[in-house]
């Protein structure tokens, strides 16, 4: 199809769902909007309607209200799709079509599309006789995935597009491996066959073509045991026989069809794959590999020669085959490895060597991968493999000197024991010209540290390098352009199917909630999972229920993880991390383990430690650079569970009772002043709390204003309401009631109404622990409006109403004052106005009497709602206009925003629609001037009311949809009402 927009847009679904606009990549928004973005994708220019897109985002069990939500992740994605569009232009990308939506597919790019053009193109090749060609280009189209496609996109739709595009990209590697093979290169495919065989059991294919390159490898047994073992799988799971075409090929290695014949041994080195340039004509392509070095070596003296410099080569070649056995229960891990299949394109035209360091914490597997992977991947390199267990983190501490591992490697590459010169410098050069113009693939495991591995990095191009390390090597990355792996836990599928591959399918399908609450209980660390199932493994008749429950009595501890052997022992792993970090740094990493929450950043572990931030960035970089935690988003660190298990032990062996104390004290303090700083920032006019003075070296946060506040609010909510939790139950009961006090605005203006109501029952608990009656009036109010915000009237107005007692006894005016307003709008929510009007007089009363003038212009905003509820929207206008003028004159933006809301409401029931907008457009400034984005909602959905009121549907549209944009991305329960607006004007946008 021929373009009509230029194509600046291009989008990847081979991996995680990305898009770029030119070179600047785009946030494609939440999980529903990027399924709705990859449906529309994969229907290639074709309509799709409103239902459609509903099940495919959300099944057969949508949300209520799903058709709106839709229109607006259309609406956000036509944004962001097309950001230099004018005002009043047809959209381009993403455009209407009936009662639904098309993606124009000739004004974007895929790498989907790309990849089935590059298949279909291969075919073309192969079809015109030009294998060369057909195996680079398939080549080259499989190392483009960057792992699952749609990882991480929800919904029916991607779950079935996810299984149909590995079902290509198989068939697509089958084809490349049939095409392989009709060039002669079965030796060089039987690793990758039978790797794919033992994936993929029942497929046919495969089989066939493994039959095929095992018989011409001149292994005829093999191949037919491959057939028995295939014939068997296919008889007990399917019950079915082999198929027609792979029974001809076993038919044919029988009679010995001479197409199966091994053919005539070659004096030269065997053909390896074409490379996978895609700069170069597929047609002249050759396989440069064969010629890449020029053997020149004579022989001067036994078992080696000297070289213009000196040095000494080996007189014969030989090609090591160092790799340690690949692990038989090796299973998932499959976008690690096809990221780690990224490392042999970047070898295409590089000029230097190509290094892989795989990083990740104890445990992880990092071995079993990269030891699996250099066996997939070692056809590739016909000069061998070298192997070197750096021991850079054994139990004994003997960490591998580079000179004796460049030794051991110069003795493998033929190099004669007494040729090898003295001092590392000559030693790591005369490996690198041993090396030079060799392809070899080369593993380092277990490194300590960049310096030990830098020496034994070739010098030149054609040599592979894989480091693993517990440490993140970025000396290598920056000084070297290693490309860095870092290896988190398997996920719960993988770390299902390893119980299934060392305990048997039968025995785990027998028991799968077993099953799941151990790879729970293992936290999915694959060291803890081989470990319990060892265990389970050498007792056949033991439940996994009772194993389970084992688990379960051990309490988090490491007790459970305890092999054989100190390599099979988790807290003995752990333990080599650990001492070999700094002091201070372990200091902090035992601290950490008394932190509630699921991360924490730099401050609060200066908290923790009593140390300055700055100080405490550089501990957790040393931490997370020795895979003890990990930098789970960009400042924010975390443990993994038995990590933390393992830190727990650790401080409650090494520090004292009074130290533990200390540091749960000052993080208390840091939290308490935060949020309380915090809360100050977004409502400076509410009523507020005297505070202790924080501890030394607590390090509480202040804020520039309200979009920062409200950062650093939304990153640590979970953190705080575990914080409340946690100080009530360590005995700073004190801190918990403040805590609970600072975070009820932010809570409310989000929504999270469960969790104040949560955190303040712990509130209260605490303040009677303490026989605190102000503290205990608080968490009564804040319990009060939390029930107002659920409807449970009863409920609210007895917490209430003993707030108000406990406020007057204890002599607090201004809580006292409060009390009363917040009864006064669950008076009014109850229909009793005038008796609303009663509470806040009396409010109004108090804060003249102690001139509180922020409290007395908010009593007036609530007297002016009462007025509207009255059905008097004069007097409400005039109540909200004093309001408006006493914020203006004591300057509190937030509280200026509600009144001019208010007042514009007041105009709205007057039918003054002008007017009505003007005063949401000053709330609409100020809310955005703030960045509050709930009372901007709040305000753009009284805006699409007074649109509705004049006769205006599409501006009231618009208005609705950005309001429900901002409650969506806030998770707020008003969002709902936002959605029954706009299914009352339900017509498509244009």
């Amino acid at each position: 199809m021929e373009d009509k927009t230029p194509v600046s847009l291009r989008f990847a679904l081979l991996g995680p769902l990305r898009a770029w606009h030119g070179e600047r990549e785009l946030p494609l928004g939440g999980p529903q909007q990027r399924a709705l973005l990859a449906l529309l994708l994969l229907h290639r220019g074709r309509s799709v309607d409103i239902s459609t897109l509903v099940d495919g985002v959300w099944g057969h069990a949508p949300p209520a209200g799903a058709v709106p939500v839709v229109r607006t992740y259309v609406s956000r994605l036509r944004k962001l799709l097309e950001p230099e569009r004018a005002a009043g232009d047809q959209f381009q990308v993403v455009v209407s079509a009936g009662r639904g939506y098309t993606l124009r597919t000739d004004t974007v790019l895929s790498d989907v599309d790309e990849f089935e053009d590059a298949v279909a193109q291969a075919r073309h090749y192969r079809d015109a006789g030009q294998l060369d060609a057909a195996v680079r280009l398939l080549r080259d189209a499989l190392a483009s995935w960057q792992g699952t496609p749609l990882a991480g996109v929800p919904g029916p739709y991607a779950r079935a597009s996810r299984d149909r595009l590995a079902e290509q990209r198989l068939t697509a590697l089958e084809y490349c491996l049939r095409c392989e093979l009709d060039l002669g290169l079965h030796e060089t495919a039987l690793p990758e066959l039978l790797a794919l065989r033992d994936a993929h059991p029942l497929r046919e294919g495969l089989s066939e073509l493994l039959l095929i390159a095992l018989a011409r490898s001149g292994r005829k047994a093999e191949a037919l045991e491959a057939y028995a073992r295939t014939r068997r799988v296919l008889v007990e799971e399917l019950g079915v026989e082999p198929g027609p075409a792979l029974r001809a090929v076993h038919a044919g290695l029988l009679a010995d069809a001479p197409y199966l014949a091994p053919p005539p041994r070659e004096t030269s080195r065997p053909r390896t794959r074409p490379d996978i340039r895609s700069d170069r004509r597929p047609e002249t392509g050759q396989d440069t590999r064969q010629n890449a070095r020029q053997d020149t070596r004579q022989d001067t003296r036994a078992g080696t020669r000297s070289d213009s410099s000196g040095g000494a080569q080996p007189s014969d070649v030989v090609r090591p085959s160092q790799l340690p056995a690949d692990s038989p229960l090796f299973t998932g891990r499959q976008s690690e490895l096809l990221r780690a299949d990224g490392l042999l394109t970047c070898a295409q035209g590089q000029n230097s060597p190509v290094i892989g360091v795989v990083d990740g914490m104890a445990g992880a597997g990092k071995t079993s991968l990269a030891v699996h992977w250099a066996h997939r991947v070692a056809h590739h390199f016909p000069d061998g493999s070298l192997y070197v267990n750096l021991r850079g983190y054994d139990q004994d501490r003997a960490v591998m000197d580079p000179s004796a591992a460049i030794e051991s490697c110069l003795t493998a590459l033929g190099v004669a024991p007494n040729a090898v010169p003295e001092g590392l410098d000559a030693q790591a050069a005369l490996y690198r010209s041993v090396l030079a113009g060799r392809r070899v693939l080369i593993l380092l495991d277990n490194a300590r540290d960049t310096e030990q591995v830098r020496p034994l990095l070739p010098g030149a191009a054609g040599c592979l390098v894989i480091v693993t390390s517990r440490r993140r090597l970025s000396g290598l990355v920056a000084g070297h352009g290693a490309h860095p792996l870092t290896l988190g836990l398997p996920t719960a599928e993988e770390a299902h199917a390893i119980l299934v591959r060392r305990l048997g399918r039968a025995r785990v399908d027998a028991e799968p909630e077993a099953a799941e609450d151990i790879v729970a209980r293992c936290a999915r660390l694959p060291l803890a999972l081989a470990i319990v199932a060892a265990r389970a493994a050498l007792h056949p008749g033991f439940r996994l229920a009772d194993i389970a429950a084992e688990l379960r009595a051990d309490h988090g501890s490491l007790d459970a993880f305890t092999g054989g052997d100190a390599h099979t022992d988790a807290r003995a792993a752990f333990s080599w991390s650990y001492r070999l970090l700094e002091p201070e740094a372990a200091a902090l990493f035992r601290r950490l383990a008394l932190h509630p929450g699921p991360d924490i950043t730099a401050s609060a572990a200066a908290a923790l430690l009593g140390v300055a931030a700055r100080r405490a960035r550089a501990l957790l970089a040393e931490l997370t650079g020795a895979s003890l935690i990990t930098e789970r988003s960009p400042g924010r660190f975390g443990f993994h569970d038995l990590l933390r298990a393992y830190a727990a032990e650790l401080a409650e062996d090494e520090d004292t009772e009074p130290d533990r104390r200390a540091a749960l004290h000052r993080m208390y303090d840091h939290y308490l002043h935060s949020a309380h700083q915090a809360s100050l920032t977004l409502g400076p006019s509410r009523e507020s709390i005297d505070l202790p003075l924080p501890s030394a070296g607590s390090t509480p946060l202040t804020f520039r204003g309200k979009k920062q506040a409200t950062a650093w609010l939304r990153a640590e909510l979970q953190v705080l309401r575990a914080v409340v939790e946690n100080a009530s139950a360590h005995g700073f009961q004190d801190h918990a009631w403040r805590t609970a006090f600072s975070l009820e605005l932010y809570l409310d203006r989000l929504g999270y109404w469960r969790d104040l109501l949560e955190i303040n029952r712990t509130a209260l608990a605490s303040a009677v622990a303490l026989g605190d009656p102000v503290g205990q009036a608080h968490a009564h109010r804040s319990l009060g409006f939390s029930h107002h915000r659920f409807g449970q009237r009863h409920d609210a107005r007895v917490h209430l109403e003993r707030a108000l007692v406990l406020f007057q006894e204890s002599g607090d005016r201004i809580g006292e004052a409060l009390a009363h307003r917040r009864l006064g709008r669950l008076t009014n929510v109850e229909g009793e106005h005038l008796q609303a009007l009663r509470h806040f007089e009396e409010a109004h009363a108090l804060y003249l009497r102690h001139g509180h003038r922020a409290g007395e212009a908010g009593v007036l905003t609530d007297v002016g709602w009462t007025y509207i509820l009255l059905g008097d929207p004069e007097r409400a206008l005039e109540h909200c206009e004093k309001a408006i003028a006493l914020q203006q004159e004591i300057g509190d933006p937030s509280a200026e925003a509600i009144a001019q809301d208010c007042a514009g409401y007041a105009h709205h029931r007057l039918g003054h629609h002008d007017a009505s907008l003007g005063a949401y457009a000053r709330a609409l400034e100020l809310c955005r001037e703030m960045g509050d984005r709930f009372l901007e909602a709040g305000t753009l959905r009284h805006i699409g009311d007074a649109h509705a009121a004049a006769g205006r549907p599409e501006p009231a549209r618009d208005a609705w949809l950005d309001a429900l944009a901002l409650l969506e991305e806030a998770e707020h329960p008003d969002a709902e009402t936002v959605r029954r607006s706009l299914d009352r004007h339900s017509d498509p946008p244009a």
